[in-house]
């Protein structure tokens, strides 16, 4: 089995108990932002620490990085930052499962966000692919109990989060691997740790100047629910540097497809820990947007 889908798999496991917690502590102790910001202040600093360790141990160098690099780096670390506010701000809004599912419709868009980065293509039968996730986002829209059209829901809290959330996640997946990309002839693990110690470290800084300046409460708030907010750390770490590698070693398009694998968690989640219940609409728009991954998949 090649390897980015084995770190793509362990990257979706990760996400998928990062978000868990950060759902409880949204929902519990922590603001949105609160939360966003405690996935990289308990991880930056570890990051940025095993790069330096390895770096001293292995007698390497950090390469030159380039004004492209910083370009690419920092336009995919604003837009994670803001997706995930989004995500977060999204679990208040619907359930678990369909929040995630939601944030999921950045698999179609990354194949827009690719095509105009990238430049990447897309055939005839990954728009028909691209037609049906759209059917299962308006499925997906239209919040419980509620009345009318489906365009009269597009405009909802809920859809303008979740699809907000979507194409911040592309545009961010797809200028990690342009900074990844940007450091060629190093081994795929190496350009990884690089790129996510650049990123996290100048999301931690950015989000805690803003904190500082704007609610410092939040500030204490994080350090108070550190005890849960060091593992929301450790988890994003972990799922981060999965995520990395797989850029590195295959197309976002790809990677974000298989990736869907954490539907499954993410249904699990849903009924097991938060007990909560998935309508049949729900359940129909997942399975109109899993067919959509499944056939672009088989055809990108």
């Amino acid at each position: 089995m090649s390897l980015w889908i084995l770190v793509t798999l362990a990257a979706a496991v990760f996400q998928t108990l990062r978000f868990m917690l950060q759902k409880s502590l949204s929902t519990t102790r922590l603001s949105a932002t609160g939360a966003t910001f405690a996935r990289f202040a308990y991880s930056a600093p570890i990051i940025a620490a095993v790069l330096a360790g390895y770096l001293m141990v292995s007698g390497r160098e950090l390469p030159p990085l380039s004004a492209a690099f910083w370009g690419y780096a920092l336009t995919g670390g604003l837009g994670q930052i803001l997706a995930t506010i989004c995500v977060v701000a999204l679990f208040k809004q619907r359930n678990f499962a369909v929040g995630i599912m939601f944030k999921k419709t950045e698999v179609i868009q990354t194949v827009l966000v690719g095509l105009l980065i990238l430049g990447e293509g897309v055939s005839w039968a990954g728009f028909g692919a691209i037609l049906i996730g759209l059917t299962g986002v308006l499925t997906l829209s239209k919040s419980p109990g509620g009345t009318g059209h489906w365009w009269q829901h597009l405009t909802n809290r809920a859809a303008v989060l979740g699809l907000g959330s979507g194409v911040l996640f592309a545009i961010s997946g797809v200028t990690y691997r342009a900074a990844s990309l940007e450091l060629s002839g190093l081994e795929p693990v190496f350009r990884a740790g690089i790129t996510l110690a650049a990123v996290t470290s100048a999301q931690m800084i950015a989000m805690g100047a803003w904190l500082a300046w704007r609610d410092r409460d939040e500030l204490r708030a994080v350090w108070g629910a550190r005890r849960t907010a060091l593992w929301v750390g450790l988890f994003s770490m972990g799922g981060s540097f999965c995520w990395f590698i797989a850029f590195t070693l295959q197309t976002v398009a790809y990677v974000k497809a298989l990736g869907q694998v954490e539907l499954i968690f993410s249904m699990l989640a849903s009924v097991l820990f938060f007990r909560e219940r998935i309508a049949a609409r729900e359940v129909a728009g997942i399975a109109l947007l899993g067919a959509s991954i499944l056939l672009l998949v088989l055809v990108a």
